[in-house]
């Protein structure tokens, strides 16, 4: 039985796409063609996804909202799973609950409404909220992991669990997830009652801060770099004076030093030639080896 068929007996055959540009999922506009981009909309179809996949070793990739990744112009095969449908955000007591697919920012501003203090730091963060956690994601001086208490994922064999944090060993931009397989289908927040113009007084100084400094007039990925100990990934590309400079259509951005943009129609290959363009000249000038932040999928 052909692929195609296998997934309409799973999901609505409407959320089922052949050969979609991927280039329209991702932030950075780049990216070939998916085989099969699929959005499932409840978690028992997800189960279904994974349990085929396994059984028929058809290739398969969880895809965000692309805020984090770069795809390669050749696409990816086989399936390519979005959650993109599972948008929940609801609250619990002091807890703000949210699924992986709503956006981490989208949950910040939520909390904000309900008067609860904990999820600032996100304001600024596109990702979603499957995505923070995968990466542990963080900004002006918070991250996930501070305030996660735990999160509901599927694992490789298409089972539920109920994880607590600790399960995901979070550290500086990274955490276990994708070793381990896992999907993350929603997160439960610990957060605190809080003052409504005091948070939003936060937010604005952080939205602020992240609008005037980063380069979001062009599509990148974000910040590109990991912080490498003792120093600044941003202030090392800097003074490698690195900044304006490109291969094809892509460049370092001369606002923000820390991100690429798609400055003039470029392809996945521009961008991450110019991300191993300023490895080379960081390592030769200073002896730092930068550590990508970003992602990169699929194939040439």
């Amino acid at each position: 039985m052909s692929i195609l068929k296998e997934l309409r007996n799973i999901i609505n055959p409407e959320h089922i796409l052949i050969d979609e540009e991927l280039k329209n999922h991702t932030y950075t506009k780049l990216g070939g063609k998916a085989d099969f981009f699929v959005t499932p909309s409840t978690v028992e179809e997800v189960q279904e996804i994974i349990r085929y996949a396994n059984h028929t070793s058809v290739p398969f990739t969880l895809l965000g909202n692309g805020s984090n990744v770069i795809v390669k112009d050749g696409g990816i095969r086989g399936i390519v799973l979005s959650l993109k449908k599972f948008l929940g955000i609801r609250r619990d007591g002091e807890k703000v609950i949210a699924e992986s697919g709503a956006r981490i920012i989208d949950a910040s501003r939520f909390a904000l409404n309900e008067h609860l203090t904990g999820l600032e730091f996100a304001c600024g963060i596109p990702g979603t909220v499957g995505g923070a956690l995968y990466m542990n994601a963080g900004a002006y001086g918070g991250e996930v992991k501070d305030c996660l208490e735990s999160a509901l994922i599927v694992d490789s064999a298409g089972a539920v669990h109920r994880l607590s944090a600790d399960a995901f060993n979070l550290a500086y931009r990274t955490s276990n997830i994708a070793e381990k397989g896992y999907i993350v289908l929603e997160a439960t927040f610990s957060l605190e009652a809080g003052d409504f113009d005091e948070i939003k007084a936060v937010m604005d100084d952080l939205t602020y801060k992240r609008e005037s400094k980063q380069p979001l007039e062009y599509p990148s990925c974000g910040s590109v770099f990991k912080r490498p100990p003792g120093y600044f990934a941003g202030k090392l590309i800097q003074d490698s004076e690195l900044q304006g400079k490109g291969i094809g259509g892509a460049e370092v951005s001369t606002k923000h030093a820390g991100f690429i943009v798609n400055k003039n129609n470029a392809t996945a290959s521009d961008y991450i030639s110019v991300i191993e363009m300023v490895q080379r000249e960081v390592k030769a000038k200073f002896g730092v080896d930068l550590e990508r932040e970003v992602r990169i999928l699929g194939e040439d």
